[in-house]
């Protein structure tokens, strides 16, 4: 399904064609200078369920751009008794 766009200026001028459409169950895309930056759903509209589902949709409209890297966490090395030197440190 293509969804309609407006820029920011033609939003404001036809608001009530906007909330015309969106009450027939279509979406309406918001942009600024051609790039996308809402989106105007129908109330209880379904969101994707699933992080992957949102993430695919961010990078569709070009919100982000999906790392190509997986993501590697690096753990956290603990010293024992740190906390503590902070703490101590912080209120002297």
């Amino acid at each position: 399904m293509s969804h309609k766009a407006y820029s920011i200026y033609q939003a404001k001028a036809r608001f009530s064609e906007i909330i015309r459409i969106v009450k027939r169950r279509r979406r309406v895309i918001i942009t600024d200078r051609e790039i996308p930056v809402a989106e105007v759903v129908p109330y209880g509209a379904e969101q994707p369920e699933s992080i992957e589902g949102r993430i695919a949709k961010l990078a569709q409209i070009g919100a982000i751009i999906p790392s190509q890297e997986p993501f590697r966490a690096t753990p956290v090395r603990l010293v024992p008794g740190a906390s503590d030197r902070f703490m101590a440190q912080d209120r002297d």
